[in-house]
């Protein structure tokens, strides 16, 4: 069975880090592009960043040069690093698994399977 598993959100103080896991069963993350995205309350969900099947790597403007996508292919896992986090950057986090091996949108409906999410909080 494919699924998903998120992992390490939590809350944090502003200027803090995180390190968010995307854990893969039943197929291979080398291959496909994957997604990380983020839904805040009552705001849409938007994409954050992206690693393509051959490791390129996609980021929102709002996180460029402070979040950092990879992948570990021997353990079958995505990681979202998030440095220098922001109030605006509290949000639930999913990491979904994109229909081709490109990172060519954000296109909720381009992303074939997702995970249950994991709250990220940043709050003094």
């Amino acid at each position: 069975q494919l699924q998903f598993v998120e992992s390490g959100g939590g809350l944090v103080q502003p200027g803090g880090s995180l390190r968010l896991s995307c854990a893969a069963s039943g197929f291979q993350l080398a291959y496909n592009a994957i997604g990380w995205f983020r839904q805040a309350p009552g705001k849409e969900r938007e994409g954050v960043s992206c690693i393509s099947g051959s490791g390129r790597t996609d980021y929102a403007d709002s996180v460029k040069g402070r979040f950092t996508i990879s992948r570990d292919k021997a353990k079958n896992t995505v990681y979202l690093q998030m440095n220098t986090l922001e109030p605006q950057d509290t949000a639930v986090y999913y990491c979904a698994l994109h229909r081709f091996p490109d990172c060519s949108s954000y296109e909720g409906s381009d992303y074939l399977y997702w995970g249950q999410g994991t709250q990220v909080t940043v709050s003094s």
